[in-house]
């Protein structure tokens, strides 16, 4: 048995409940933290799939292939193409053919989507200060841990394990 204080009460949870509790308030942090992203840039007419295939364009180094840049924002190849197509008709980025890889396309960031990816980047880090402000670094330290070490995990899970979950059997 494990004490903790959920809140303003102390809770008192067996291992297996306080796992169950860890997964379903990271999954909800992590909903909470993008919709609040979400609502501060939709006055600027930026969707949260906008915001974020930008903000992982960004992130790259240089042009990406499409395929890279999918596997970076964590969606599906077509998905991403779909949102490429209305990023490329508003001008914030071009695609071009990859030399020597005729399936391939590169995209970048052009110079009219810099603004909006400066807003992005203020409404982001300024989200992080004020949710992070009060928490301790060691704190912090210690959850980049646990996270690190769980996204390590799921990088290394089986095709197996990704079938299981798609038939239903969710891990949380």
């Amino acid at each position: 048995m494990a004490i903790h204080k959920l809140g303003n009460g102390i809770v008192i949870m067996s291992r297996r409940k306080m796992h169950e509790a860890f997964g379903i308030h990271l999954g909800q942090v992590a909903r909470l933290w993008r919709a609040e992203i979400d609502r501060r840039l939709s006055p600027h007419g930026l969707t949260e799939a906008q915001w974020l295939t930008l903000l992982h364009l960004s992130r790259l180094a240089g042009p990406a292939t499409q395929k890279r840049l999918a596997a970076a924002a964590g969606v599906q190849e077509p998905t991403m193409a779909r949102m490429l197509d209305r990023l490329e008709a508003d001008g914030l980025v071009p695609r071009s053919p990859v030399e020597g890889d005729r399936r391939s396309k590169s995209v970048c960031l052009t110079a009219k989507a810099a603004p909006g990816l400066d807003r992005i980047r203020k409404v982001t880090e300024a989200l992080r200060e004020e949710l992070l402000a009060d928490i301790e670094d060691a704190d912090i330290d210690t959850c980049l841990r646990v996270l690190g070490r769980l996204a390590d995990k799921l990088h290394g899970a089986t095709p197996g394990d990704r079938r299981a979950e798609k038939n239903g059997k969710k891990t949380a």
